[in-house]
């Protein structure tokens, strides 16, 4: 093969996109053209020459290293990585990556010298001065007449070397047409290792992000809903019953207890996951626009209709239609979702197709639906085809225990959309949430916890509530808010009483869990060290209160 098919070997090399590969076609081709015809200089024979190249690398073999004493710096060398030719001598395999010679230190020898400055160098053993410099022993045996080496640049950076062993003398040609052929060797090494590094990189953003989707998963179970309460722990279990099933579900209870929460969380755990969620309030379309909300409408159906407009049956198809507030459906239009129910079809407004659905309903109302069908404004057929399982949001007024996790949970999540510090919840900031009713539910505890921390960026964590829990929510002693007309002093003994039936309400409260959000030190506002110490000196097991929320 003459040296000029070297050109071939640059296209294909250009092709290449894994390392291996590359260093595999540079050898072999190297080894193949210094063993070709170059002029009838070099006889024909691919045993003519030993072409090797060595890459720079972090050190990994120091210990064991030939040129240990010499190497200037043992955090980077270079190893050899590819190896190609015969040896006609010696037990030593030439394709085997290891030996003496299997590292080299910058600056070190021939080798390293050429990696370091970045030049080429040319040794001819029958040169007057040439010696065998930068020829290893085995050479004069094997035969060698000449080295030539090559620095592998790329960008600026010193990539490796490029080594050629020849058994004859090679000519300036030879020479000059290696060095071009090393630089396109390290422009496709280069790109090689950068694809390389781009598709580890994808790789591992993609584990990361699995990985980060199944923590997610994991601390919020259901979503936003958080609390231990056994009112909230029967609402998980029925959504887990009732989201594998293609059953309507209707959601009732208070303004502001999370319906939507619940409904998210029955679509998220459906078979039907994997298509969309669409929510409609129903309290907020204008009555005239009920019907093309709901199904569409074509252009020219009525003066506005500028174009067609697909509704939200159309959107769901496949997934489920959220129908917040559905109390607030008029009379009209209950006939026909009662329709799309039963048999699955609909109409556009203004066109006279009928179109087929797929769509499951998750209905939600704060109304008492069945007084209203008594009363003649809900349709009796409706409510029964809507509530085939029922499911009952309670108020936080019914699940007082979930109030110090929802106001860690509400929180952190505040300090972290606004770009706040995230403050300690004290006993009496608990103690305060615990004595208000929250009329709102979630909705006004959420808000308030976030007034909370805005109002508090330049000193303590302060609720803004009515007067009655106020004193208990500001972080000072209750005594100092009711000007020092407060209970009466304690004890030692009664004090000591009291932190441990505070410590013990938070180990109940945390489900024995003592470090990390919602844990009992950040119930108590004290260093998880600090609470583990005080539980070793009172004796108290938090292992106790792991079995108490088991069961």
């Amino acid at each position: 093969m003459p040296i000029s098919a070297l050109d071939d070997v640059v296209l294909a090399m250009a092709q290449k996109h894994s390392i291996d590969e590359v260093l595999t076609q540079i050898t072999q081709r190297v080894v193949a053209c210094l063993g070709g015809d170059i002029h009838t200089v070099i006889p024909p024979g691919a045993d003519d020459a030993l072409v090797r190249i060595w890459l720079v690398r972090a050190g990994d073999r120091c210990a064991a290293c030939a040129f240990r004493k010499e190497c200037p710096d043992q955090r980077q060398c270079l190893h050899l990585v590819a190896s190609s030719g015969v040896l006609r001598h010696g037990n030593e395999n030439w394709r085997e990556l290891s030996g003496s010679f299997c590292r080299y230190p910058l600056g070190v020898s021939n080798i390293g010298r050429i990696a370091k400055t970045g030049r080429s160098l040319l040794v001819d053993a029958y040169g007057p001065a040439a010696g065998h410099d930068g020829l290893p022993d085995w050479a004069e045996a094997e035969g060698v007449k000449a080295f030539v080496g090559h620095a592998l640049n790329f960008r600026g950076e010193p990539l490796g070397v490029l080594g050629a062993y020849s058994r004859k003398p090679l000519p300036a040609e030879a020479y000059d047409r290696l060095r071009s052929f090393a630089n396109h060797a390290a422009v496709a090494l280069g790109n090689a290792r950068a694809f390389e590094e781009i598709e580890m990189l994808k790789a591992q953003l993609q584990l990361e992000n699995e990985y980060l989707q199944e923590e997610v998963k994991a601390s919020l179970e259901f979503g936003d809903i958080v609390g231990r309460s056994p009112a909230l722990q029967k609402v998980l279990r029925q959504i887990e019953l009732v989201a594998k099933t293609e059953a309507n579900v209707l959601v009732t209870g208070p303004s502001g207890t999370g319906k939507e929460l619940v409904s998210r969380a029955i679509h998220e755990r459906s078979p039907r996951r994997d298509r969309p969620l669409i929510k409609v309030n129903c309290g907020a379309i204008p009555e005239n626009l009920f019907e093309s909300e709901f199904f569409g409408h074509v252009r020219g159906a009525f003066t506005s209709a500028v174009g067609d407009r697909i509704g939200r049956f159309q959107l769901a198809d496949k997934g489920t239609l959220f129908l917040d507030e559905i109390g607030d459906i008029p009379p009209g239009l209950q006939v026909k979702l009662l329709r799309v129910l039963q048999e699955g079809t609909f109409e556009r407004v203004g066109e006279e197709r009928t179109r087929k659905v797929d769509v499951r309903i998750v209905a939600a109302t704060n109304r008492d639906l069945k007084r209203e069908v008594a009363a003649g404004r809900f349709r009796q057929d409706l409510f029964y085809r809507l509530s085939v399982f029922p499911i009952e949001v309670p108020s936080l007024a019914q699940r007082r225990e979930d109030i110090p996790l929802l106001a860690a949970h509400f929180l952190k999540k505040a300090a972290q959309n606004l770009h706040l510090r995230e403050p300690r919840l004290s006993q009496n900031h608990i103690a305060g949430l615990l004595a208000y009713d929250w009329p709102g539910n979630i909705r006004e505890f959420q808000n308030a916890v976030e007034r909370a921390l805005i109002l508090s960026q330049n000193g303590p964590l302060r609720f803004d509530l009515p007067s009655a829990a106020r004193a208990q929510v500001a972080d000072v002693p209750a005594s100092a808010a009711h000007g020092g007309s407060g209970p009466a002093l304690l004890s030692r003994s009664a004090l000591k009483q009291r932190e441990e039936a505070s410590i013990r309400e938070a180990l109940r409260l945390a489900g024995g869990k003592i470090f990390g959000p919602h844990g009992a030190a950040d119930l108590l506002g004290m260093k998880p060290t600090t609470l583990a110490s005080r539980l070793s000196r009172l004796g108290i097991d938090k292992r106790a209160f792991k079995a108490k929320e088991g069961a």
